[in-house]
């Protein structure tokens, strides 16, 4: 068959050959070939820049162009900027209201089916990435990455209002939400609203009576661990934090404010 012949079958939507492995079909045998390398578990192309290793070199060339400062594929709907094609085409899927692949355990639904794989490992009790600093596992290695950069100290996303830094561009985007006063997220318990769902998500614990974490000192309980570490603060006698208004000391942050706002607000001494 012609060059020309067999490109005609990539238009003609005809795939004849189909891998066994996964059941994805090709309409050409050389890329059925191509494709059966990645069950192989054989990587002879190595990237040299970060190690990451790629069974076909097309695959090594795609990647390598992450590394590289020029994105030429522009999303129209909200402006983000790509090095491949193929990242700006699955990235379009997250503007479409189209979302067939729900997961079962939770009612979220994704675009994408890959999307929806990686979602079911948050589901499974495996967890094997583990942070070197904290110990804290995650079931996926780009929520350890992103943990990752809270130990960094590295934070260039500021606040343009408050002056809060962050190290992660979306957290300052989840904090601006604050400022405007915008809490789309309500409890069904309690009525309260939140602006960011995580923080909801943490407030629910509140009404579950569940008490996993304890305080080895005092025998008091906590829903949230973070709860339980600042707790342990208040046995430490360090208090870092000052009043302004009035020179007293508080241990933990939250208390501060606390007795600004029941106390101190608006008072000079």
């Amino acid at each position: 068959m012609s060059h020309l012949n067999q490109h005609h079958l990539i238009h003609s939507g005809v795939k004849n050959f189909k891998c066994d492995e996964c059941g994805k079909q090709f309409a050409q045998k050389h890329n059925l070939t191509k494709h059966i390398l990645t069950h192989s578990g054989v990587k002879n192309f190595k990237c040299d820049e970060c190690g990451k290793q790629f069974a076909q070199k097309h695959g090594l060339t795609q990647h390598s162009l992450i590394h590289s400062e020029v994105k030429n594929f522009m999303c129209d709907e909200c402006g983000k900027q790509f090095t491949r094609k193929s990242d700006l085409t699955q990235h379009l899927f997250i503007h479409s209201e189209v979302k067939n692949f729900k997961c079962d355990e939770c009612g979220k639904r994704f675009a994408q089916k890959h999307n929806l794989t990686h979602h079911l490992v948050i589901h499974s009790e495996v967890k094997n990435f583990k942070c070197d600093v904290c110990g804290k596992q995650f079931a996926l290695k780009r929520k350890l990455t992103r943990h990752l950069l809270n130990h960094s100290g590295v934070k260039n996303f500021e606040c343009d209002e408050c002056g809060k830094r962050f190290a992660r561009k979306n957290e300052l985007s989840d904090h601006l939400l604050i400022h405007l006063g915008v809490k789309n997220f309500k409890c069904d318990e309690c009525g309260k609203r939140f602006a960011r769902k995580n923080t909801l998500t943490n407030h629910l614990l509140i009404h579950s009576g569940v008490k996993n974490f304890k305080c080895d000192e005092c025998g008091k309980q906590f829903a949230r661990k973070v709860n339980l570490t600042r707790h342990i603060l208040s046995h430490s006698g360090v208090k870092n934090f000052k009043c302004d208004n009035c020179g007293k000391w508080f241990g933990v942050k939250s208390h501060l404010i606390r007795h600004i706002l029941n106390y101190c607000r608006g008072k000079s001494f």
